[in-house]
């Protein structure tokens, strides 16, 4: 049986299960790394740039290593962000493999190795306008050993298999770029572990 069949057959079996990663109320079984905001309102999470306009992260406390995780990402401002998988931070260097949330033309749903190899894939230019600024978009990412595939807003935009990746774990981390000027809103964080 190859790897293949067996994702989608745990896939199957588990859809029908997420768990929430986030409560909507607080940031409880998160962790604050850096000196941006984060904060909850109307069951959303909201992170904007502080005054030091510099790299942020929230971060679970748990790790996870297979799963798929759904969320929903609005961008306001400038809106470069971003979503951490199996990543560890010092401060806020974080080490790990980031799913880009960023405006439309700058690889969105691309994954960068952060403080490592770079960029490891882009979407294809086609994609590129996909996220849609002020409005909710829609994101999946699924993790399984080596495997990374993404989605935003339904279309799949990469599909990767990487040896260092399945060698590794970590927390899921939402991300705020430095520079200032920054507003993100998330909201329905659920996850499926495989």
């Amino acid at each position: 049986m190859t790897l293949n069949i067996i994702v989608k057959i745990l896939l199957f079996l588990t859809i029908q299960n997420p768990i929430s990663i986030f409560n909507g109320v607080n940031l409880d079984g998160w962790k604050v790394y850096g000196t941006e905001s984060w904060y909850v309102k109307d069951s959303e999470l909201i992170c904007e740039s502080g005054p030091d306009k510099g790299y942020g992260y929230l971060a679970t406390e748990k790790y996870y290593k297979n799963f798929i995780l759904t969320l929903d990402f609005l961008q306001e401002q400038d809106g470069n962000s971003g979503v951490f998988f199996r990543s560890k931070i010092d401060g806020t260097k974080i080490s790990g493999w980031q799913v880009e949330v960023a405006p439309p033309g700058f690889h969105s749903g691309g994954i960068y190795e952060s403080y490592g190899r770079g960029w490891l894939i882009k979407p294809d230019k086609y994609y590129e306008d996909i996220v849609k600024m002020n409005e909710w978009n829609s994101m999946k990412l699924m993790i399984n050993g080596g495997e990374v595939k993404t989605w935003i807003n339904g279309q799949e935009m990469i599909s990767i298999i990487d040896n260092k990746i399945s060698n590794s774990e970590g927390s899921i981390a939402l991300q705020i770029h430095d520079g200032g000027g920054i507003k993100v809103r998330w909201r329905d964080l659920k996850l499926i572990e495989l």
